[in-house]
């Protein structure tokens, strides 16, 4: 990851809208993370912009700024012209005033290092025979090309930026300052970080605004009138061009703003279809007024450009233009050639997402790539999963979904508010005595059960779970289960079917009852034998007495 970008994790929520918004592809999720691709990235900031957790984040330098105020070295600040747009109607000398109470010596604008960029370029233009020549200003788009285009290199304009061109002068002026570069760009940082020793540390103005809050310094209104002040325009579209001569011989002059149209611009000139020009270029669609990070990111564009307009003078800063080699900045290529697949593996691939036929791609945009193969090919490259693209994951989840419906066991159905069937599955249509689903689909569940426990659910709110129910008209005991899903949206409505227990139960009561009856009657008549048996017994006694008696009187006579 560049070192001036950093992704909290814990907010990224695999939403796929930096990706979709990053104009060279340069981020890699994993595990539903995203991970900015350093070698690929052009630092213009998309990501950070669009990121709706606020998942990306500058590194500061603002620590690593106030240590060098403290150690006693004079500091001087380097304000991109864009500062009018961000803090209106406050000026240069209200800026000034505001950063000398935070400790720096001394502030000056960028635009100064901008006016020496526009003569060099002038130069260039009158006194070397180039073909094409692209303003080298914006880093953003000196990376595009180092990294995308290096067939194009050589006609990027090998001349310092205004920022780099402005703190090198304040270098030559007073050695032994300390430059700081605060501006709305946050590959600023890297430009610094990479030409070292003329920029010391970079803020962005949310930086600088953050700062002034907490030493609670406001800026004041201090308007400027000075009409030596031409190169304030260099951060709005066509900047460049309106404090340019534009007398060169033979020589079309045009402004491109935007990644996607410099790009555009770019894969013309590969083409050979653009000759004898000169090209400003600027990342940011509005240029530097539109920079990632403007203290505020506003959607007026019209009213940005005029607060530069109406701040910016007429004539040139009075400036000691440095000798041509002194401006001169080697810009090289940077590699980051990532392996190609075959197009077997592409197919292979796509067959992976589901996409077996052309007709399956459907190019929707929603994993962040312009089509499914590109997104085949970022998948190859390790940069993206299958699992970003949203219509193979729903068709995953229908199909999951109606496997389950399919294959469960027991009577299905899935009705919406008004108790109209939306899915049946097959045990539902065996239980149901039908033949289709399209027999019961859309109509009212009243055709078919009584709709009593489903109105509840919906009245409530609540489940109605295992409620015995007899279908008469299908000879069938169930236990039915309401339960309200998407949010009650929907009604699943589940039915057991326990017929055949239910069956052996009244079989079981019905022996239960058949035994205790012959159980009452093999005791009534046990009971009458006992009282036969009883009764004899009560007779043969009362013979025996009497023959016992008489057998007793009959010894005492004799």
């Amino acid at each position: 990851m560049p070192n001036c970008l950093t992704l909290k994790k814990s907010n990224c929520k695999n939403c796929h809208k930096c990706i979709r918004n990053c104009p060279v592809k340069s981020i890699r999720f994993s595990a539903g993370q995203a991970h900015i691709i350093s070698d690929e990235c052009i630092l213009c900031g998309h990501c950070l912009v669009v990121c709706p957790q606020n998942a990306k984040q500058i590194v500061s330098e603002l620590e690593k700024v106030q240590v060098m105020l403290r150690s006693g070295e004079p500091v001087i600040a380097s304000i991109a012209p864009s500062f009018a747009a961000n803090y209106r109607g406050v000026g240069i000398a209200g800026v000034r005033e505001a950063l000398l109470k935070l400790g720096f010596s001394d502030v000056e604008e960028t635009a100064i290092g901008a006016t020496m960029v526009k003569r060099e370029y002038e130069r260039m233009l009158l006194e070397e025979d180039r073909d094409i020549i692209i303003s080298s200003c914006c880093h953003t788009v000196n990376l595009l090309i180092r990294k995308y285009f290096p067939e194009q290199l050589k006609y990027l304009a090998d001349v310092l930026s205004p920022m780099l061109a402005h703190c090198s002068d304040i270098k030559r002026r007073r050695p032994d300052a300390k430059t700081v570069f605060i501006g709305p760009c946050v590959a600023k940082k890297d430009e610094a970080e990479e030409y070292e020793g003329i920029v010391d540390a970079v803020l962005t103005f949310e930086e600088l605004t953050q700062w002034l809050k907490q030493e609670k310094i406001t800026l004041e209104n201090h308007p400027d009138d000075n009409e030596e002040t031409r190169a304030r325009f260099f951060p709005t579209t066509g900047g460049v061009l309106k404090t340019m001569s534009l007398d060169a011989p033979g020589y079309n002059y045009l402004a491109i703003d935007g990644v996607e149209n410099c790009v555009g611009a770019l894969r013309d000139i590969a083409l050979g279809e653009v000759h004898k020009c000169f090209i400003e270029m600027s990342a940011c669609a509005g240029s530097c007024v539109r920079g990632p990070v403007m203290d505020v990111h506003r959607d007026n564009p019209v009213s940005d450009y005029m607060a530069i307009a109406d701040y910016a003078g007429t004539c040139d800063f009075p400036v000691e233009q440095p000798d041509a080699a002194e401006m001169r900045q080697r810009y090289t290529p940077v590699d980051n050639k990532a392996v190609m697949p075959t197009q077997e593996q592409i197919e292979d691939i796509l067959n992976q997402m589901g996409k077996h036929r052309p007709a399956d791609e459907l190019n929707c945009g929603t994993c962040g790539y312009n089509t499914c193969r590109d997104k085949a090919v970022a998948i190859f490259q390790g940069k993206a999963e299958i699992s970003m693209c949203l219509p193979y994951l729903m068709e995953r989840a229908e199909s999951f979904s109606a496997d389950i419906v399919k294959n469960i066991p027991s009577p299905l159905l899935v009705l919406n508010e008004r108790l109209e069937v939306q899915q049946v599955n097959v045990a539902a249509l065996r239980m149901l005595k039908l033949y289709t689903p399209s027999d019961i689909m859309g109509d009212q569940i009243d055709r078919v059960l009584d709709p009593t426990s489903c109105l509840q659910v919906l009245e409530t709110g609540r489940g109605v779970f295992n409620q015995p129910m007899y279908l008469a008209e299908y000879h069938r005991f169930v236990k039915q289960t309401v339960v309200p899903i998407e949010q009650g949206r929907l009604l699943l409505c589940i039915l057991h079917d326990v017929t055949d227990e239910e069956e052996i139960r009244q079989r079981r009561e019905e022996i239960q009852q058949e035994t205790a009856e012959v159980a009452d009657r093999v005791v009534a008549k046990q009971m009458r034998i006992v009282q036969e048996i009883a009764s004899l017994l009560g007779e043969t006694a009362a013979e025996t007495k009497a023959a016992l008696a008489k057998l007793k009187e009959s010894i005492r006579d004799e």
